[in-house]
Protein backbone atom coordinates (compact mmCIF):
# COMPACT_ATOMS: atom_id res chain seq x y z
CA UNK A 1 0.00 0.00 0.00
CA UNK A 2 1.34 3.44 -0.93
CA UNK A 3 2.11 5.96 1.80
CA UNK A 4 -0.66 8.29 0.63
CA UNK A 5 -3.27 5.54 0.72
CA UNK A 6 -2.04 4.40 4.12
CA UNK A 7 -2.29 7.94 5.46
CA UNK A 8 -5.84 8.30 4.09
CA UNK A 9 -6.90 5.05 5.73
CA UNK A 10 -5.46 6.25 9.04
CA UNK A 11 -7.33 9.58 8.83
CA UNK A 12 -10.58 7.79 8.05
CA UNK A 13 -10.11 5.26 10.83
CA UNK A 14 -9.34 7.88 13.47
CA UNK A 15 -12.12 10.20 12.31
CA UNK A 16 -14.59 7.32 12.49
CA UNK A 17 -13.26 6.43 15.95
CA UNK A 18 -13.91 9.96 17.25
CA UNK A 19 -17.50 9.82 16.01
CA UNK A 20 -18.15 6.29 17.24
CA UNK A 21 -17.01 7.38 20.72
CA UNK A 22 -19.30 10.42 20.66
CA UNK A 23 -22.35 9.05 18.85
CA UNK A 24 -22.09 5.26 18.70
CA UNK A 25 -22.37 3.06 15.62
CA UNK A 26 -26.01 3.76 14.78
CA UNK A 27 -25.62 7.49 15.36
CA UNK A 28 -22.70 7.82 12.95
CA UNK A 29 -23.15 7.95 9.18
CA UNK A 30 -20.70 7.75 6.31
CA UNK A 31 -21.50 11.39 5.57
CA UNK A 32 -20.58 12.29 9.16
CA UNK A 33 -17.22 10.54 8.76
CA UNK A 34 -16.71 12.33 5.45
CA UNK A 35 -17.38 15.72 7.04
CA UNK A 36 -15.18 15.00 10.04
CA UNK A 37 -12.25 13.65 8.04
CA UNK A 38 -12.41 16.08 5.10
CA UNK A 39 -12.43 13.09 2.75
CA UNK A 40 -15.16 12.27 0.27
CA UNK A 41 -17.64 9.47 0.82
CA UNK A 42 -16.16 7.92 -2.32
CA UNK A 43 -12.77 7.74 -0.59
CA UNK A 44 -14.39 6.04 2.39
CA UNK A 45 -16.06 3.41 0.21
CA UNK A 46 -12.85 2.91 -1.78
CA UNK A 47 -10.83 2.10 1.33
CA UNK A 48 -13.44 0.38 3.52
CA UNK A 49 -16.47 -0.36 1.25
CA UNK A 50 -19.00 0.27 4.08
CA UNK A 51 -19.50 1.81 7.53
CA UNK A 52 -19.61 -1.73 8.90
CA UNK A 53 -16.15 -2.54 7.48
CA UNK A 54 -14.77 0.69 8.90
CA UNK A 55 -16.21 -0.09 12.34
CA UNK A 56 -14.67 -3.57 12.27
CA UNK A 57 -11.34 -2.02 11.28
CA UNK A 58 -11.52 0.23 14.35
CA UNK A 59 -12.17 -2.76 16.63
CA UNK A 60 -9.35 -4.77 15.05
CA UNK A 61 -6.98 -1.83 15.43
CA UNK A 62 -7.84 -1.61 19.12
CA UNK A 63 -7.31 -5.29 19.81
CA UNK A 64 -4.21 -5.57 17.60
CA UNK A 65 -2.36 -3.06 19.77
CA UNK A 66 -2.65 -5.04 22.99
CA UNK A 67 -0.14 -7.83 22.20
CA UNK A 68 2.40 -5.04 21.69
CA UNK A 69 1.66 -3.79 25.18
CA UNK A 70 2.14 -7.30 26.58
CA UNK A 71 5.52 -7.64 24.86
CA UNK A 72 6.93 -5.00 27.22
CA UNK A 73 6.59 -7.47 30.07
CA UNK A 74 7.77 -10.62 28.30
CA UNK A 75 11.27 -10.51 29.77
CA UNK A 76 12.12 -13.30 32.21
CA UNK A 77 12.67 -12.41 35.82
CA UNK A 78 9.58 -10.26 36.31
CA UNK A 79 7.29 -11.93 38.87
CA UNK A 80 4.07 -13.04 37.18
CA UNK A 81 1.67 -11.10 39.40
CA UNK A 82 3.70 -7.93 38.80
CA UNK A 83 3.48 -8.58 35.05
CA UNK A 84 -0.27 -8.99 35.27
CA UNK A 85 -0.83 -5.82 37.27
CA UNK A 86 1.55 -3.68 35.20
CA UNK A 87 -0.02 -4.86 31.96
CA UNK A 88 -3.50 -4.10 33.28
CA UNK A 89 -2.50 -0.48 33.86
CA UNK A 90 -1.18 -0.21 30.29
CA UNK A 91 -4.40 -1.64 28.83
CA UNK A 92 -6.53 0.56 31.09
CA UNK A 93 -4.58 3.61 29.99
CA UNK A 94 -5.27 2.73 26.37
CA UNK A 95 -8.99 2.30 27.07
CA UNK A 96 -9.08 5.62 28.91
CA UNK A 97 -6.93 7.82 26.67
CA UNK A 98 -6.72 6.36 23.17
CA UNK A 99 -9.65 7.29 20.95
CA UNK A 100 -9.40 4.14 18.83
CA UNK A 101 -9.38 1.94 21.92
CA UNK A 102 -12.35 3.86 23.36
CA UNK A 103 -14.22 3.52 20.08
CA UNK A 104 -13.42 -0.18 19.86
CA UNK A 105 -14.79 -0.73 23.35
CA UNK A 106 -18.01 1.13 22.54
CA UNK A 107 -18.42 -0.72 19.26
CA UNK A 108 -17.93 -4.04 21.02
CA UNK A 109 -20.64 -3.05 23.52
CA UNK A 110 -22.92 -2.18 20.57
CA UNK A 111 -21.91 -5.28 18.59
CA UNK A 112 -25.50 -6.43 18.08
CA UNK A 113 -26.18 -3.32 16.00
CA UNK A 114 -23.33 -4.20 13.60
CA UNK A 115 -24.21 -6.67 10.87
CA UNK A 116 -21.06 -8.79 11.21
CA UNK A 117 -19.24 -10.70 13.96
CA UNK A 118 -17.15 -8.29 16.03
CA UNK A 119 -13.75 -9.64 17.13
CA UNK A 120 -13.04 -10.00 20.81
CA UNK A 121 -9.79 -10.32 22.79
CA UNK A 122 -11.28 -11.83 25.90
CA UNK A 123 -10.44 -15.47 25.24
CA UNK A 124 -6.78 -14.67 24.65
CA UNK A 125 -6.76 -12.33 27.64
CA UNK A 126 -8.10 -15.10 29.88
CA UNK A 127 -5.50 -17.57 28.59
CA UNK A 128 -2.65 -15.12 29.15
CA UNK A 129 -3.95 -14.28 32.61
CA UNK A 130 -4.33 -17.97 33.48
CA UNK A 131 -0.72 -18.64 32.42
CA UNK A 132 0.56 -15.86 34.66
CA UNK A 133 -1.56 -17.07 37.58
CA UNK A 134 -0.32 -20.63 37.04
CA UNK A 135 3.26 -19.35 37.17
CA UNK A 136 2.46 -17.46 40.35
CA UNK A 137 0.95 -20.63 41.83
CA UNK A 138 4.07 -22.64 41.01
CA UNK A 139 6.10 -20.02 42.87
CA UNK A 140 3.84 -20.33 45.92
CA UNK A 141 2.47 -16.80 45.46
CA UNK A 142 -1.24 -17.66 45.15
CA UNK A 143 -3.55 -18.20 48.09
CA UNK A 144 -4.82 -21.72 48.76
CA UNK A 145 -7.89 -22.54 46.73
CA UNK A 146 -7.21 -20.08 43.90
CA UNK A 147 -7.57 -22.02 40.63
CA UNK A 148 -5.77 -20.13 37.82
CA UNK A 149 -8.24 -20.70 34.96
CA UNK A 150 -11.35 -19.79 36.96
CA UNK A 151 -9.61 -16.84 38.60
CA UNK A 152 -8.43 -15.60 35.20
CA UNK A 153 -11.97 -15.47 33.82
CA UNK A 154 -13.17 -13.61 36.90
CA UNK A 155 -10.29 -11.11 36.67
CA UNK A 156 -10.80 -10.44 32.95
CA UNK A 157 -14.54 -9.89 33.41
CA UNK A 158 -14.01 -7.68 36.42
CA UNK A 159 -11.19 -5.70 34.82
CA UNK A 160 -12.99 -4.96 31.57
CA UNK A 161 -16.21 -4.06 33.34
CA UNK A 162 -14.26 -1.81 35.68
CA UNK A 163 -12.54 -0.02 32.77
CA UNK A 164 -15.67 0.51 30.73
CA UNK A 165 -17.85 1.63 33.66
CA UNK A 166 -15.43 3.91 35.50
CA UNK A 167 -16.53 7.05 33.65
CA UNK A 168 -20.15 6.36 34.59
CA UNK A 169 -19.54 6.02 38.32
CA UNK A 170 -19.98 8.90 40.77
CA UNK A 171 -16.98 10.55 42.34
CA UNK A 172 -13.92 12.37 41.05
CA UNK A 173 -11.34 9.57 41.09
CA UNK A 174 -9.44 9.11 37.87
CA UNK A 175 -8.96 5.70 36.26
CA UNK A 176 -5.56 5.08 37.90
CA UNK A 177 -6.98 5.57 41.39
CA UNK A 178 -9.97 3.35 40.68
CA UNK A 179 -7.83 0.60 39.15
CA UNK A 180 -5.47 0.80 42.09
CA UNK A 181 -8.39 0.26 44.48
CA UNK A 182 -9.73 -2.62 42.36
CA UNK A 183 -6.37 -4.40 42.46
CA UNK A 184 -6.08 -3.89 46.23
CA UNK A 185 -9.31 -5.83 46.62
CA UNK A 186 -8.35 -8.53 44.10
CA UNK A 187 -4.81 -9.05 45.39
CA UNK A 188 -6.02 -9.39 48.96
CA UNK A 189 -7.75 -12.58 47.81
CA UNK A 190 -5.15 -13.76 45.29
CA UNK A 191 -1.88 -13.47 47.17
CA UNK A 192 -0.68 -16.21 49.49
CA UNK A 193 0.77 -13.52 51.75
CA UNK A 194 -1.35 -10.48 50.94
CA UNK A 195 0.56 -7.22 50.52
CA UNK A 196 -1.31 -5.44 47.72
CA UNK A 197 0.24 -2.02 48.30
CA UNK A 198 3.82 -3.30 47.91
CA UNK A 199 3.02 -5.37 44.81
CA UNK A 200 1.18 -2.44 43.21
CA UNK A 201 4.13 -0.15 43.88
CA UNK A 202 6.57 -2.60 42.25
CA UNK A 203 4.28 -3.21 39.28
CA UNK A 204 3.63 0.46 38.63
CA UNK A 205 7.37 1.17 38.79
CA UNK A 206 7.72 -1.08 35.73
CA UNK A 207 5.33 1.00 33.60
CA UNK A 208 7.17 3.25 31.10
CA UNK A 209 6.88 6.95 31.89
CA UNK A 210 5.16 7.61 28.55
CA UNK A 211 3.28 4.43 27.75
CA UNK A 212 3.05 3.71 24.02
CA UNK A 213 4.30 7.12 22.90
CA UNK A 214 3.55 6.32 19.27
CA UNK A 215 -0.10 6.97 20.09
CA UNK A 216 0.46 10.19 22.03
CA UNK A 217 -2.27 12.68 21.39
CA UNK A 218 -4.69 10.18 19.94
CA UNK A 219 -7.36 10.97 22.48
CA UNK A 220 -11.05 11.49 22.28
CA UNK A 221 -10.45 15.21 22.61
CA UNK A 222 -8.12 15.42 19.60
CA UNK A 223 -9.14 17.84 16.85
CA UNK A 224 -10.73 16.62 13.66
CA UNK A 225 -7.97 15.52 11.21
CA UNK A 226 -8.84 17.55 8.15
Amino acid sequence: MQDRARATRRVLLESAAHLFVERGYVGTSVNDISDHSGKTSGAIYFHYSSKEKLALAVVREQFASWPQLAATYAAPGIPPLEKLVALSFRVAQSLSEDVVARAGARLWAERRTIGAPVPTPFGSWALACARLLAQAKSRGELADGVEPSAAAVALVCGFYGHCTLTDEMPGKWDWTERLDQWWRLALASLQAEPDPAALLARARARIPAQADGSRAGRTAASPSPR
